[in-house]
């Protein structure tokens, strides 16, 4: 009776007696003493896992639940020796897996000779090199000839898969702007040599000194010059952007500032409209209430504009030769200043709306008593400046509105909503006038029948308000003028308003809302004579 142990072999779990288990790890620590020595050499020795791996897979799949010494002794054969991969023997010694199965072993061979061949041949290439941007064949930034230099190949192969790269969601552009910022550029004579592997030696160092003080000559193809114009062209158009976005910064920067001066300055009740529409974050007030919060807030907000304006100008200073280029320390530290304005600037900004959201909530919807009907302070005012009586009101979501029919929506009117068309409402007003004959004129509107002006002087005269016609299931929200003629008066006092109340006008009313404004009363005629 044999012991079997349970083994995790790449991801994958095996039965396999205590014999074949220890004959597998004798064989894999060989492969890694073995290959430990070489460059990829755990690479390597993984891959073989894999391979065991898949054909402890094939042995499941035949109905076998246990790997035995003589299933592991079969997959040895078939692998070979770390001294047989290696080609040491030159290949008098092969597997009898290899004479009976040469499709799978060739198959496993020529996959890892072909990997083995590619990791050598990027090893050769790189080998004593340093990753740098190339200063002496850059198109933009040098990214992509350094990388060409990098790897020992043509720069053409890279540009072609930038440009493939650009027009796959503009990954190409994005990886290239972040390569540009991280990877250094090569400006030390002792950097140009380490890009190219090089030596540095006092000779190397003299012959890159001249090389210097040379004008350069690069022989390209044809591709490579169609490349370097689409660059140049890109380069030029770069530069463009950059300084129409530099100048709209720049722009709104001064605005930004004249604004925040005279909103902290000048009172709201004598200041021009601003260049900047921040008014409405009611600042000058909130300064007040909590100064940090609003200190925060401009601070980010000036480097959130400043941080990126004066990476602009620095780029197009330094392209034109007045400055040398920022280093990558520098860059990554304005890189970091500039997100952590953001990061303060949006929160901070959130906030303050969310104050003045409140505030304004506050101011619509806290309720007042007026006449014994609770309603918005807006709502108060204005039925208490127009001197207008409550004879009923309820279920009424509102009483006023502010927006005019002739387009200035600062002038508030009579105006009551319900969606179910449930409410009552009669509002009145009376006038001091003296014995006559009087019109009553106004503007209305309706959304429904059942609603009515009147006017009450020795008799009350009604008139339904005209309910307005929906076009395409849009209702018309547009005003009509009408007049109540001929309200005798032998008093003198004159009372007119509008009224939904089924009990005073007689009919139900089947409107949503409706509305009046401009009341005008005029004297037409005196009273007739007996």
């Amino acid at each position: 009776m044999k012991k079997n142990i349970t083994i995790n072999l790449c991801g994958r779990l095996f039965q396999i007696d205590e014999d074949a288990y220890e004959l597998l790890q004798q064989y894999i620590e060989s492969l890694r003493s073995y290959f430990g020595r070489q460059e990829g050499g755990d690479e390597i020795v993984d891959d073989i896992e894999a391979r065991i791996a898949e054909l402890f897979d094939e042995l499941r799949q035949q109905g076998i639940e246990a790997i035995t010494i003589d299933h592991v002794k079969d997959i040895i054969s078939r692998i070979g020796k770390p001294e047989q991969m290696a080609g040491e023997d030159d290949g008098e010694h092969q597997s009898s897996e290899s004479k009976e199965s040469p499709k799978e072993g060739h198959r496993y061979d020529s996959v890892h000779s072909a990997a083995q061949d590619i990791y050598n041949n990027v090893r050769e290439r790189t080998a004593g090199k340093k990753l740098y941007r190339n200063p002496k064949d850059k198109m933009v930034a040098g990214v992509l000839s350094g990388f060409a230099t990098y790897t020992n190949t043509d720069p053409v192969i890279w540009r072609l898969l930038t440009v493939l790269l650009v027009l796959f969601y503009g990954i190409g552009f994005i990886a290239y702007i972040v390569l540009a910022i991280v990877v250094p550029e090569a400006k030390t004579p002792d950097q140009l040599l380490q890009m190219e592997g090089k030596d540095v030696t006092p000779q190397n160092l003299a012959d890159v000194v001249v090389e210097d003080k040379q004008p350069a000559q690069t022989n390209r193809g044809c591709l490579g010059m169609v490349f370097s114009v689409l660059f140049s062209i890109f380069a030029i158009f770069f530069v463009a952007i950059a300084s129409i976005v530099g100048l709209a910064l720049l722009v709104s920067l001064l605005l930004i500032i004249v604004s925040l001066v005279i909103v902290f300055t000048v009172p709201s009740a004598s200041r021009i409209s601003l260049p900047f529409d921040i008014e409405y974050l009611n600042l000058g007030e909130l300064i007040n209430i909590h100064p940090w919060v609003v200190i925060t807030f401009i601070i980010g907000l000036l480097l959130a504009l400043c941080i990126p304006l004066y990476a602009i100008g620095h780029m197009l200073f330094s392209r034109a030769g007045k400055v040398q280029p920022m280093g990558v320390g520098q860059r990554i530290l304005w890189i970091v200043l500039w997100v952590a304005s953001l990061c303060s600037l949006f929160p901070a900004l959130v906030w303050i709306q969310q104050q003045e959201a409140d505030h304004f909530k506050s101011e619509m919807m806290d309720t007042y008593s007026y006449q014994g009907v609770m309603m918005s302070s807006q709502d108060k005012r204005f039925l208490r400046k127009g001197g207008w009586d409550l004879i009923k009101a309820e279920n009424c979501d509102h009483y006023t509105y502010r927006g005019y029919y002739n387009g200035n929506h600062n002038v508030r009117f009579l105006d009551t909503y319900n969606e179910d068309c449930l409410e009552v409402f009669q509002a009145e007003h009376k006038e001091a006038v003296e014995p006559g004959v009087y019109r009553l004129a106004c503007s209305v509107r309706a959304e429904g029948p059942g609603t009515f002006v009147y006017a009450v002087g020795d008799s009350t005269i009604l008139k339904p308000i005209p309910a307005h016609e929906s076009q395409d299931n849009v209702p018309d929200m547009g005003w009509s003028a009408i007049s109540i003629d001929s309200i005798v008066v032998t008093g003198d006092l004159i009372a007119y308003g509008l009224s939904s109340d089924e009990a005073f006008t007689g009919q139900p009313c089947r409107a949503q809302w409706f509305s009046a404004t401009d009341f005008v009363l005029t004297r037409i005629g005196d009273l007739p004579k007996k």
